[in-house]
Protein backbone atom coordinates (compact mmCIF):
# COMPACT_ATOMS: atom_id res chain seq x y z
CA UNK A 1 0.00 0.00 0.00
CA UNK A 2 2.81 2.45 0.81
CA UNK A 3 2.49 6.18 1.30
CA UNK A 4 -0.51 8.06 -0.05
CA UNK A 5 -0.12 9.40 -3.61
CA UNK A 6 -0.12 13.02 -2.42
CA UNK A 7 2.41 12.37 0.37
CA UNK A 8 4.23 15.62 1.12
CA UNK A 9 7.98 14.94 0.97
CA UNK A 10 10.30 17.84 1.70
CA UNK A 11 12.54 19.57 4.19
CA UNK A 12 12.21 22.01 7.07
CA UNK A 13 14.09 25.13 8.17
CA UNK A 14 13.61 27.99 10.63
CA UNK A 15 14.16 31.63 9.69
CA UNK A 16 16.45 32.24 12.68
CA UNK A 17 18.68 29.28 11.81
CA UNK A 18 19.13 29.90 8.09
CA UNK A 19 18.08 33.38 6.94
CA UNK A 20 20.59 35.73 8.53
CA UNK A 21 20.26 39.34 7.31
CA UNK A 22 18.92 40.37 10.69
CA UNK A 23 19.85 44.03 10.17
CA UNK A 24 18.45 44.19 6.63
CA UNK A 25 15.04 44.88 5.17
CA UNK A 26 13.82 46.82 8.21
CA UNK A 27 13.89 43.72 10.44
CA UNK A 28 13.83 44.14 14.21
CA UNK A 29 15.74 42.18 16.85
CA UNK A 30 14.26 38.96 18.29
CA UNK A 31 15.08 36.63 21.18
CA UNK A 32 16.46 34.04 18.74
CA UNK A 33 19.03 36.58 17.49
CA UNK A 34 20.61 37.14 20.89
CA UNK A 35 21.10 33.45 21.81
CA UNK A 36 24.90 33.23 21.70
CA UNK A 37 27.10 30.33 20.64
CA UNK A 38 29.39 28.92 23.30
CA UNK A 39 29.27 28.32 27.04
CA UNK A 40 26.51 30.84 27.88
CA UNK A 41 24.02 29.60 25.30
CA UNK A 42 22.24 27.18 27.61
CA UNK A 43 21.92 29.75 30.40
CA UNK A 44 20.43 32.27 27.96
CA UNK A 45 17.96 29.95 26.19
CA UNK A 46 16.70 28.59 29.54
CA UNK A 47 16.08 32.11 30.87
CA UNK A 48 18.66 31.88 33.64
CA UNK A 49 20.91 34.56 32.11
CA UNK A 50 19.38 37.79 30.86
CA UNK A 51 20.55 38.81 27.39
CA UNK A 52 18.40 41.26 25.41
CA UNK A 53 21.13 42.86 23.32
CA UNK A 54 24.22 41.77 21.47
CA UNK A 55 27.56 42.43 23.15
CA UNK A 56 31.20 42.27 22.08
CA UNK A 57 32.05 39.19 24.17
CA UNK A 58 29.74 36.71 22.43
CA UNK A 59 29.20 35.34 18.94
CA UNK A 60 25.62 35.38 17.64
CA UNK A 61 25.32 32.81 14.85
CA UNK A 62 21.78 33.80 13.80
CA UNK A 63 23.02 37.21 12.62
CA UNK A 64 24.34 35.73 9.37
CA UNK A 65 23.37 32.05 9.67
CA UNK A 66 23.74 30.58 6.15
CA UNK A 67 22.53 33.81 4.53
CA UNK A 68 19.41 32.36 2.94
CA UNK A 69 18.13 35.96 2.93
CA UNK A 70 20.35 36.47 -0.13
CA UNK A 71 20.51 32.85 -1.38
CA UNK A 72 16.86 31.75 -1.19
CA UNK A 73 16.40 31.52 -4.99
CA UNK A 74 19.42 29.23 -5.32
CA UNK A 75 18.36 27.19 -2.28
CA UNK A 76 14.75 26.69 -3.36
CA UNK A 77 15.98 25.74 -6.85
CA UNK A 78 18.03 22.98 -5.19
CA UNK A 79 14.96 21.87 -3.23
CA UNK A 80 13.11 21.78 -6.54
CA UNK A 81 15.88 19.69 -8.07
CA UNK A 82 15.47 17.17 -5.25
CA UNK A 83 11.78 17.03 -6.09
CA UNK A 84 10.37 18.55 -2.90
CA UNK A 85 6.59 18.46 -2.73
CA UNK A 86 6.63 20.79 0.28
CA UNK A 87 9.01 23.14 2.08
CA UNK A 88 8.46 23.91 5.73
CA UNK A 89 9.76 27.38 6.56
CA UNK A 90 9.08 29.97 9.21
CA UNK A 91 8.28 33.66 9.04
CA UNK A 92 10.57 35.92 11.07
CA UNK A 93 8.06 37.91 13.16
CA UNK A 94 10.39 40.92 13.32
CA UNK A 95 10.65 41.09 9.51
CA UNK A 96 6.91 41.77 9.45
CA UNK A 97 6.61 43.79 12.67
CA UNK A 98 10.09 44.95 13.78
CA UNK A 99 8.90 45.79 17.31
CA UNK A 100 6.07 43.29 17.31
CA UNK A 101 3.21 45.67 18.06
CA UNK A 102 3.12 48.18 15.17
CA UNK A 103 -0.19 48.97 13.51
CA UNK A 104 1.18 48.61 9.99
CA UNK A 105 3.45 45.79 8.83
CA UNK A 106 6.87 46.31 7.27
CA UNK A 107 6.24 46.05 3.52
CA UNK A 108 9.86 45.15 2.76
CA UNK A 109 9.56 42.09 5.00
CA UNK A 110 6.30 41.03 3.39
CA UNK A 111 7.82 41.38 -0.06
CA UNK A 112 10.70 39.12 0.93
CA UNK A 113 8.28 36.28 1.67
CA UNK A 114 6.26 37.14 -1.47
CA UNK A 115 9.46 36.36 -3.37
CA UNK A 116 10.12 33.18 -1.36
CA UNK A 117 6.62 31.85 -2.10
CA UNK A 118 6.95 32.80 -5.78
CA UNK A 119 10.09 30.63 -5.98
CA UNK A 120 8.28 27.74 -4.30
CA UNK A 121 5.45 28.06 -6.82
CA UNK A 122 7.94 28.00 -9.70
CA UNK A 123 9.04 24.48 -8.66
CA UNK A 124 5.60 23.21 -7.62
CA UNK A 125 6.58 23.23 -3.94
CA UNK A 126 3.77 23.68 -1.40
CA UNK A 127 4.82 25.92 1.51
CA UNK A 128 4.14 24.74 5.07
CA UNK A 129 4.57 27.85 7.19
CA UNK A 130 5.42 28.02 10.89
CA UNK A 131 4.07 31.34 12.17
CA UNK A 132 6.31 31.44 15.24
CA UNK A 133 9.44 29.28 15.23
CA UNK A 134 10.60 30.46 18.68
CA UNK A 135 10.45 34.11 17.50
CA UNK A 136 9.61 36.77 20.06
CA UNK A 137 10.43 40.45 19.37
CA UNK A 138 12.96 41.87 21.85
CA UNK A 139 10.88 45.05 22.12
CA UNK A 140 7.94 43.02 23.48
CA UNK A 141 10.21 41.17 25.91
CA UNK A 142 11.44 44.51 27.28
CA UNK A 143 7.92 45.94 27.31
CA UNK A 144 5.92 43.03 28.73
CA UNK A 145 8.24 40.12 29.48
CA UNK A 146 7.39 38.11 26.37
CA UNK A 147 4.69 35.46 26.60
CA UNK A 148 4.34 35.84 30.35
CA UNK A 149 2.00 38.70 29.36
CA UNK A 150 -1.46 38.12 27.94
CA UNK A 151 -0.99 41.19 25.76
CA UNK A 152 1.17 39.01 23.50
CA UNK A 153 -1.97 37.25 22.24
CA UNK A 154 -3.23 40.35 20.39
CA UNK A 155 0.21 41.04 18.87
CA UNK A 156 0.48 37.46 17.67
CA UNK A 157 -3.03 37.51 16.20
CA UNK A 158 -2.27 40.78 14.41
CA UNK A 159 0.72 39.02 12.81
CA UNK A 160 -1.51 36.04 11.90
CA UNK A 161 -4.12 38.28 10.28
CA UNK A 162 -1.51 39.98 8.10
CA UNK A 163 -0.01 36.61 7.07
CA UNK A 164 -3.33 34.87 6.40
CA UNK A 165 -4.56 37.76 4.26
CA UNK A 166 -1.34 38.58 2.44
CA UNK A 167 -0.48 34.97 1.56
CA UNK A 168 -4.01 33.68 1.03
CA UNK A 169 -3.14 32.58 -2.51
CA UNK A 170 0.25 31.13 -1.55
CA UNK A 171 -0.15 29.20 1.71
CA UNK A 172 -2.86 26.88 3.03
CA UNK A 173 -0.78 24.81 5.50
CA UNK A 174 0.17 26.55 8.75
CA UNK A 175 1.70 25.66 12.12
CA UNK A 176 0.96 28.03 15.01
CA UNK A 177 4.01 27.50 17.28
CA UNK A 178 7.13 25.40 16.81
CA UNK A 179 7.80 22.77 19.50
CA UNK A 180 5.37 24.46 21.88
CA UNK A 181 6.41 22.15 24.73
CA UNK A 182 9.95 23.61 24.66
CA UNK A 183 8.57 26.51 26.70
CA UNK A 184 9.07 24.22 29.72
CA UNK A 185 12.71 23.44 28.83
CA UNK A 186 14.05 26.55 27.05
CA UNK A 187 11.67 29.35 28.04
CA UNK A 188 13.73 32.26 26.68
CA UNK A 189 14.24 30.64 23.29
CA UNK A 190 10.67 29.31 23.25
CA UNK A 191 8.75 32.30 24.58
CA UNK A 192 11.06 35.22 25.35
CA UNK A 193 11.01 34.56 29.10
CA UNK A 194 13.90 35.17 31.49
CA UNK A 195 13.61 34.87 35.25
CA UNK A 196 14.41 37.17 38.13
CA UNK A 197 15.66 35.71 41.40
CA UNK A 198 12.91 34.32 43.61
CA UNK A 199 10.27 34.00 40.89
CA UNK A 200 8.08 30.91 40.67
CA UNK A 201 9.48 29.67 37.35
CA UNK A 202 6.98 26.84 36.88
CA UNK A 203 4.01 29.17 37.37
CA UNK A 204 5.41 31.68 34.86
CA UNK A 205 6.07 28.93 32.30
CA UNK A 206 2.57 27.46 32.53
CA UNK A 207 0.99 30.91 32.44
CA UNK A 208 2.94 31.72 29.27
CA UNK A 209 1.97 28.31 27.86
CA UNK A 210 -1.70 29.14 28.47
CA UNK A 211 -1.33 32.42 26.57
CA UNK A 212 0.21 30.56 23.62
CA UNK A 213 -2.52 27.90 23.71
CA UNK A 214 -5.28 30.54 23.60
CA UNK A 215 -3.41 32.39 20.83
CA UNK A 216 -3.09 29.14 18.87
CA UNK A 217 -6.83 28.37 19.13
CA UNK A 218 -7.76 31.90 18.04
CA UNK A 219 -5.31 31.62 15.13
CA UNK A 220 -7.12 28.43 14.02
CA UNK A 221 -10.43 30.30 14.15
CA UNK A 222 -9.02 33.22 12.14
CA UNK A 223 -7.33 30.99 9.56
CA UNK A 224 -10.58 29.17 8.81
CA UNK A 225 -12.54 32.42 8.59
CA UNK A 226 -10.08 34.09 6.20
CA UNK A 227 -9.69 31.02 4.00
CA UNK A 228 -11.78 27.87 4.56
CA UNK A 229 -9.08 25.96 2.64
CA UNK A 230 -6.54 26.64 5.40
CA UNK A 231 -5.30 23.67 7.42
CA UNK A 232 -3.69 24.56 10.75
CA UNK A 233 -1.55 22.22 12.83
CA UNK A 234 0.12 22.21 16.21
CA UNK A 235 3.76 21.19 16.55
CA UNK A 236 5.56 19.62 19.48
CA UNK A 237 8.93 18.04 20.22
CA UNK A 238 8.10 14.32 20.34
CA UNK A 239 9.91 11.15 21.29
CA UNK A 240 8.40 8.43 23.43
CA UNK A 241 9.62 8.09 27.01
CA UNK A 242 10.76 4.54 27.77
CA UNK A 243 11.03 3.36 31.37
CA UNK A 244 14.69 2.66 32.14
CA UNK A 245 13.61 -0.68 33.61
CA UNK A 246 10.41 -2.54 34.48
CA UNK A 247 10.75 -1.20 38.02
CA UNK A 248 7.31 0.39 38.61
CA UNK A 249 8.93 3.65 39.74
CA UNK A 250 10.70 3.95 36.38
CA UNK A 251 7.48 3.16 34.50
CA UNK A 252 5.63 5.81 36.51
CA UNK A 253 8.32 8.41 35.89
CA UNK A 254 8.21 7.71 32.14
CA UNK A 255 4.43 8.13 32.16
CA UNK A 256 4.80 11.53 33.82
CA UNK A 257 7.31 12.64 31.16
CA UNK A 258 4.97 11.55 28.36
CA UNK A 259 2.07 13.41 29.98
CA UNK A 260 4.16 16.57 30.28
CA UNK A 261 4.92 16.38 26.55
CA UNK A 262 1.40 15.50 25.47
CA UNK A 263 -0.22 18.16 27.70
CA UNK A 264 0.09 20.83 25.00
CA UNK A 265 -1.30 18.60 22.26
CA UNK A 266 -4.09 17.42 24.56
CA UNK A 267 -5.22 21.04 24.75
CA UNK A 268 -4.63 21.90 21.08
CA UNK A 269 -6.10 18.71 19.58
CA UNK A 270 -8.81 17.79 22.10
CA UNK A 271 -9.69 21.31 23.17
CA UNK A 272 -9.38 21.13 26.94
CA UNK A 273 -6.93 20.85 29.81
CA UNK A 274 -6.66 17.14 30.71
CA UNK A 275 -7.61 16.17 34.25
CA UNK A 276 -4.06 15.07 35.16
CA UNK A 277 -2.77 18.55 34.30
CA UNK A 278 -5.57 20.38 36.10
CA UNK A 279 -5.09 18.31 39.24
CA UNK A 280 -1.29 18.36 39.41
CA UNK A 281 -0.80 21.99 38.40
CA UNK A 282 -3.44 23.11 40.90
CA UNK A 283 -1.83 21.07 43.69
CA UNK A 284 1.55 22.59 42.84
CA UNK A 285 0.03 26.07 42.87
CA UNK A 286 1.03 26.73 39.26
CA UNK A 287 -2.26 26.34 37.39
CA UNK A 288 -2.53 29.33 35.03
CA UNK A 289 -4.97 32.17 35.54
CA UNK A 290 -7.67 32.11 32.90
CA UNK A 291 -10.07 34.74 31.65
CA UNK A 292 -13.77 34.01 31.16
CA UNK A 293 -14.24 32.40 27.77
CA UNK A 294 -10.75 30.87 27.54
CA UNK A 295 -11.99 27.31 27.99
CA UNK A 296 -14.67 27.84 25.36
CA UNK A 297 -12.07 29.20 22.89
CA UNK A 298 -9.86 26.14 23.43
CA UNK A 299 -12.83 23.80 23.02
CA UNK A 300 -14.19 25.38 19.84
CA UNK A 301 -11.01 25.71 17.81
CA UNK A 302 -8.82 22.58 17.92
CA UNK A 303 -6.13 22.07 15.27
CA UNK A 304 -6.75 20.26 11.99
CA UNK A 305 -3.64 18.09 12.18
CA UNK A 306 -0.76 17.26 14.51
CA UNK A 307 2.87 17.75 13.56
CA UNK A 308 5.98 16.99 15.51
CA UNK A 309 9.75 16.75 15.50
CA UNK A 310 11.36 13.39 16.20
CA UNK A 311 15.09 12.96 16.68
CA UNK A 312 15.22 10.29 19.36
CA UNK A 313 13.33 8.50 22.10
CA UNK A 314 14.05 9.14 25.77
CA UNK A 315 14.88 6.72 28.55
CA UNK A 316 13.48 7.71 31.94
CA UNK A 317 14.59 6.52 35.38
CA UNK A 318 13.11 7.41 38.73
CA UNK A 319 15.32 9.67 40.89
CA UNK A 320 17.93 7.96 43.01
CA UNK A 321 19.24 5.41 40.49
CA UNK A 322 22.86 5.14 39.42
CA UNK A 323 22.19 4.99 35.65
CA UNK A 324 24.32 7.00 33.22
CA UNK A 325 22.81 10.21 31.83
CA UNK A 326 22.52 10.58 28.04
CA UNK A 327 23.70 13.79 26.43
CA UNK A 328 20.57 14.13 24.28
CA UNK A 329 19.16 17.53 23.43
CA UNK A 330 17.39 19.78 25.94
CA UNK A 331 15.50 16.89 27.58
CA UNK A 332 16.86 14.97 30.57
CA UNK A 333 17.29 11.29 29.78
CA UNK A 334 19.11 8.21 31.01
CA UNK A 335 21.44 6.48 28.56
CA UNK A 336 19.63 3.66 26.79
CA UNK A 337 22.04 0.68 26.72
CA UNK A 338 20.30 -0.82 23.66
CA UNK A 339 20.89 2.08 21.27
CA UNK A 340 23.72 3.58 19.24
CA UNK A 341 24.46 7.28 19.57
CA UNK A 342 25.23 10.18 17.22
CA UNK A 343 28.41 12.29 17.37
CA UNK A 344 26.51 14.64 19.68
CA UNK A 345 25.45 11.84 22.02
CA UNK A 346 21.85 11.64 20.82
CA UNK A 347 20.35 8.13 20.80
CA UNK A 348 19.45 6.76 17.35
CA UNK A 349 16.13 4.95 17.55
CA UNK A 350 14.13 4.46 14.31
CA UNK A 351 11.69 2.03 15.93
CA UNK A 352 11.03 4.80 18.45
CA UNK A 353 9.56 6.84 15.60
CA UNK A 354 7.09 4.05 14.80
CA UNK A 355 6.22 3.81 18.50
CA UNK A 356 5.73 7.59 18.70
CA UNK A 357 3.56 7.64 15.56
CA UNK A 358 1.35 4.92 17.02
CA UNK A 359 1.09 6.60 20.41
CA UNK A 360 0.19 9.99 18.95
CA UNK A 361 -2.33 8.57 16.48
CA UNK A 362 -3.95 6.32 19.10
CA UNK A 363 -4.29 9.30 21.41
CA UNK A 364 -5.72 11.87 19.00
CA UNK A 365 -6.98 10.15 15.81
CA UNK A 366 -6.03 13.16 13.71
CA UNK A 367 -3.82 13.33 10.60
CA UNK A 368 -0.12 13.62 11.45
CA UNK A 369 2.89 15.26 9.83
CA UNK A 370 6.53 14.59 10.74
CA UNK A 371 8.03 18.04 10.27
CA UNK A 372 11.53 17.49 11.68
CA UNK A 373 13.78 14.44 11.67
CA UNK A 374 17.48 14.33 10.88
CA UNK A 375 21.04 13.62 11.92
CA UNK A 376 23.44 16.32 13.05
CA UNK A 377 26.98 15.32 12.12
CA UNK A 378 30.38 16.65 11.05
CA UNK A 379 30.70 16.45 7.25
CA UNK A 380 34.04 16.34 5.44
CA UNK A 381 34.82 17.06 1.81
CA UNK A 382 37.03 14.28 0.38
CA UNK A 383 39.92 14.61 -2.08
CA UNK A 384 37.45 14.37 -5.00
CA UNK A 385 35.47 17.30 -3.62
CA UNK A 386 32.58 15.04 -2.62
CA UNK A 387 30.70 14.64 0.67
CA UNK A 388 29.82 11.01 1.37
CA UNK A 389 27.39 11.38 4.28
CA UNK A 390 26.47 7.70 4.50
CA UNK A 391 25.64 7.91 8.21
CA UNK A 392 22.94 10.48 7.42
CA UNK A 393 21.53 8.32 4.63
CA UNK A 394 21.43 5.30 6.97
CA UNK A 395 19.72 7.34 9.70
CA UNK A 396 17.07 8.73 7.36
CA UNK A 397 16.51 5.41 5.57
CA UNK A 398 15.89 3.60 8.86
CA UNK A 399 13.49 6.29 10.06
CA UNK A 400 11.57 6.35 6.77
CA UNK A 401 11.27 2.54 6.94
CA UNK A 402 9.84 2.87 10.46
CA UNK A 403 7.44 5.55 9.24
CA UNK A 404 6.41 3.32 6.33
CA UNK A 405 5.70 0.42 8.69
CA UNK A 406 3.52 2.71 10.82
CA UNK A 407 1.49 3.61 7.73
CA UNK A 408 1.32 0.18 6.05
CA UNK A 409 1.09 -2.13 9.02
CA UNK A 410 -0.38 0.03 11.79
CA UNK A 411 -2.73 2.23 9.77
CA UNK A 412 -1.58 5.62 11.02
CA UNK A 413 -2.73 8.61 8.97
CA UNK A 414 0.44 10.41 7.85
CA UNK A 415 0.32 13.48 5.62
CA UNK A 416 4.01 14.04 4.99
CA UNK A 417 7.63 14.18 6.07
CA UNK A 418 10.01 17.14 6.07
CA UNK A 419 13.54 16.28 7.14
CA UNK A 420 15.57 18.68 9.25
CA UNK A 421 17.16 20.59 7.66
CA UNK A 422 17.53 20.11 3.93
CA UNK A 423 20.42 22.58 3.90
CA UNK A 424 23.11 23.05 6.56
CA UNK A 425 22.06 25.62 9.14
CA UNK A 426 22.78 26.78 12.69
CA UNK A 427 21.94 24.23 15.40
CA UNK A 428 19.20 25.51 17.73
CA UNK A 429 20.43 23.50 20.69
CA UNK A 430 24.16 24.17 20.48
CA UNK A 431 24.44 27.18 18.16
CA UNK A 432 27.08 25.29 16.16
CA UNK A 433 27.63 25.32 12.42
CA UNK A 434 29.74 22.15 12.38
CA UNK A 435 26.69 20.15 13.49
CA UNK A 436 25.33 19.75 9.98
CA UNK A 437 22.01 18.25 8.94
CA UNK A 438 21.62 19.12 5.27
CA UNK A 439 21.50 17.37 1.93
CA UNK A 440 23.19 20.59 0.79
CA UNK A 441 26.56 21.61 2.25
CA UNK A 442 27.11 25.30 2.95
CA UNK A 443 30.68 26.60 3.07
CA UNK A 444 30.27 28.38 6.38
CA UNK A 445 32.63 27.42 9.18
CA UNK A 446 32.48 27.54 12.96
CA UNK A 447 34.65 30.69 13.07
CA UNK A 448 32.33 32.52 10.67
CA UNK A 449 34.57 32.17 7.62
CA UNK A 450 33.51 30.62 4.32
CA UNK A 451 32.26 31.47 0.85
CA UNK A 452 28.60 30.44 1.45
CA UNK A 453 28.92 28.23 -1.63
CA UNK A 454 26.27 25.49 -1.79
CA UNK A 455 27.31 21.92 -2.62
CA UNK A 456 25.21 18.75 -3.06
CA UNK A 457 26.07 15.89 -0.70
CA UNK A 458 25.63 12.19 -1.47
CA UNK A 459 22.36 12.29 0.51
CA UNK A 460 21.01 14.91 -1.95
CA UNK A 461 20.86 12.34 -4.75
CA UNK A 462 19.63 9.64 -2.39
CA UNK A 463 16.69 11.76 -1.18
CA UNK A 464 15.91 12.75 -4.77
CA UNK A 465 15.30 9.04 -5.52
CA UNK A 466 13.29 8.54 -2.33
CA UNK A 467 10.90 11.33 -3.32
CA UNK A 468 10.67 10.26 -6.98
CA UNK A 469 9.71 6.72 -5.90
CA UNK A 470 7.35 7.95 -3.11
CA UNK A 471 9.48 6.17 -0.52
CA UNK A 472 9.81 2.87 -2.40
CA UNK A 473 13.48 3.28 -3.37
CA UNK A 474 15.48 3.62 -0.16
Amino acid sequence: MGFRKDFMWGGATAANQCEGGIFEGGRGLANVDVCPAGKDRNAVITGQMKMLEMDEEHIYPAAEAVDMYHHFKEDIALFGEMGFKTYRLSIAWTRIFPNGDEEEPNEEGLKFYDAVFAECKKYGIIPLVTISHFDCPIYLIKKWGGWRSRKMIDCYLHLCKVLFERYKEDVTYWLTFNEINMILHAPFMGAGIYFEEGENEEKIKYQAAHHELVASALAVKMAHEINPENKVGCMFAAGSAYPYSCRPEDVWEALLVDQENYFFVDVQARGYYPSYAKTRLTKQGVFPEMEPGDEEILRQYPVDFISFSYYNSRCIAAPGGDQEEAEGNLFRSAKNPYLKFSQWGWPIDPLGLRITLNEVYDRYQKPMFIVENGLGAVDTIDENGEIADDDRIDYLRDHILAMKAAVEEDGVDLMGYTSWGPIDLISAGSGEMKKRYGFIYVDKQEDGTGTMERKRKKSFYWYQKVIASNGEEL
